[in-house]
């Protein structure tokens, strides 16, 4: 029992020759003969896990003393021997066991399986984890395991659980990058952080597609203010100097300024601003009952052959609408030079990045966590929050293969388009 439960070196053994199915059926049949419930309070899951936990701990301590329970030494003595046991409570995923933990003679037994003042299996951490990612508030999560699992945990262990994670992310935020990425996308979402007063922080995210196709997030920052450029070469250059020396083309949406700050990190990449971005300020400057002719018109602007073309067409939508809507007009105009970059591509790569729908995604997961939380009693726990929300959203490796796929015919296109400078990083 303990090779197989204790021993987390060993190869792992396929359920199916640990388990004995007819065994299975003897035991589920003897509990409801006794009308024994499956799960809860005295329920055979529970009580399974505890001659499971005491049978591993047994085995554990006559490792660790050499003999079997009850064998007598050739001389007649021995230097340490079993003394008794000790009841502790352990919280697990299906809820609170009471075990018996053995002990020695001369306290040098060192359980593994549940180690000295450890009071919940690692199960129940990943789900307080999981379901603090999903959003839930402490007090929910404590209220969510006492209802399912019949598990007391109060509020402070939950919040001493997600700490856990702090390590963790200043590690994975300072990490080393690839020395070339073919896009980058930018983006910041608002939290809600109690500093004296409460007030909205942006967080600043930096979304990346590596050359193979797969997602990277390079990393969370919060801001001092509102989103601003000055900020972003912060950021920028913080990313530069973790290994990223090239990017090819990164994707905003049309920060005043923040052409100048990319540029400065980076002299040769294309900023490209998000289209979206420009339909949904158009919106904006007017009244909803044209939102659908405006898109109607805007539209042969950005799907245009050319930058001609599309000036043409934009010259078109200005003298239908300019002297509505005068500060659309504007708008564009202010926006063309960091829009037109994606007409000069393949449609492929206009495919990819006339949108930040990579990076709203995200975001969208991470305004569902907060939103929950109201906010934030300081910033660690506000980047805590967003950390551990954006570390869930691929949990079972689909959506990593699903951007291998989308990314495939796009980054062939950028190989050629940007000189074999994308190929070079593969080298």
């Amino acid at each position: 029992m303990t090779d197989v439960v204790s021993d987390t070196k060993a190869q792992e053994v396929p359920v199916d020759e640990v388990l004995d199915d007819a065994l299975i059926q003897q035991l589920m049949a003897r509990a409801k003969d006794g009308g024994m419930k499956l799960a809860g309070e005295g329920g055979l899951l529970q009580q399974l896990t505890k001659k499971l936990l005491e049978s591993a701990l047994e085995g554990e301590i006559t490792d660790h003393l050499g003999h079997e329970n009850g064998e007598r030494a050739e001389d007649g003595r021995r230097e340490n021997y079993r003394n008794g046991h000790r009841g502790k409570t352990v919280t697990t995923e299906i809820g609170t066991v009471e075990i018996e933990v053995p002990r020695d003679r001369a306290g040098t037994f060192e359980p593994m399986m549940v180690k000295k003042r450890q009071k919940r299996l690692a199960g129940v951490d990943e789900m307080v984890l999981s379901l603090s990612a999903k959003g839930l508030t402490h007090g929910e999560i404590s209220a969510h395991l006492a209802e399912v699992y019949g598990a007391n945990v109060s509020k402070q262990t939950i919040s001493t659980i997600t700490d856990s994670v702090v390590a963790g992310m200043t590690e994975w935020q300072n990490r080393p990058l690839d020395a070339v990425y073919p896009v980058v996308f930018i983006d910041c979402v608002n939290v809600k952080i109690r500093e004296g007063q409460v007030a909205n922080r942006p967080v600043y995210m930096a979304v990346a597609v590596t050359a193979e196709g797969h997602r990277d997030i390079l990393g969370l920052w919060v801001g001092d203010g509102g989103e601003g450029a000055k900020y972003w070469l912060q950021v920028l250059t913080e990313i530069k100097n973790r290994g990223a020396a090239d990017v090819l083309m990164l994707v905003c949406d049309g920060l005043t300024g923040l052409p100048d700050a990319v540029n400065a990190v980076w002299p040769a990449t294309i900023v490209q601003t998000c289209v979206v971005h420009l339909l949904r300020n158009s919106f904006k400057y007017c009244g909803r009952q044209d939102w659908e002719k405006i898109a109607r018109g805007l539209k042969p602007v950005y799907t245009a052959p050319t930058e001609e073309v599309a000036l043409e067409r934009f010259v078109e939508f200005a003298e239908a609408w300019g002297k509505k809507y005068p500060a659309i007009v504007r708008l564009w105009e202010s926006s063309w030079s960091e829009f037109v970059p994606f007409l000069r591509f393949d449609v492929e790569i206009r495919r990819i990045v006339c949108t930040t729908n990579a990076i709203e995604s995200i975001n969208a997961r991470i305004r569902k966590a907060v939103r929950a939380r109201g906010h934030f009693p300081t910033e660690q726990a506000a980047l805590k929050c967003v950390y551990l929300a954006v570390m869930s959203l691929d949990p079972t490796g689909t959506g990593r293969r699903r951007w291998a796929i989308r990314w495939k015919p796009a980054l062939q296109a950028f190989d050629i388009t940007f000189d074999g400078r994308l190929s070079a990083a593969r080298r």
